[in-house]
């Protein structure tokens, strides 16, 4: 399980990978139930940043793959995709940005960015997963 010091020590290693990036972000770090741990929104993040930050952890955590893979199947099924938002109360977010986190195999919870591209926020979280000694795969 993700610890209260293991979320604010992912966010604080995003924000060192944001700051390297110029980017100014929100970071959200979810238990593997999509549960948020830690919230942390850098000056100058978008004030809806911490929201979708907030989502896209959920949905890497969800599924226990990068949130960029829902925003692929979004894209096919656009229809059930709006659907399962609605039904999880917006929670679900298919777009680029946030990272799983694997210790041993099993998914311990998920690191979500926003500010950036999709391809920025993704890149932080992946960051901060792998320097503070987590991966972002099983």
């Amino acid at each position: 399980m993700l610890t209260l010091d293991d979320a604010l020590a992912l966010c604080s290693a995003a924000r060192t990978a944001a700051d390297k990036a110029g980017v100014p972000m929100s970071v959200a770090v979810t238990d593997a139930g999509g549960h948020l741990l830690a919230l942390t929104r850098m000056d100058g993040a978008p004030w809806v940043s911490a929201d979708v930050a907030q989502g896209k952890a959920w949905t890497a955590a969800a599924y226990g793959q990068p949130s960029h893979a829902q925003r692929l199947k979004a894209a096919d099924l656009p229809n059930f995709a709006t659907a399962l938002t609605a039904m999880t109360h917006g929670r679900y977010t298919p777009q680029t940005g946030a990272v799983p986190v694997y210790r041993e195999g099993t998914v311990l919870g998920a690191v979500g960015a926003s500010g950036g591209t999709g391809e920025e926020d993704e890149t932080v979280c992946a960051t901060a997963i792998e320097q503070v000694g987590f991966s972002a795969s099983a």
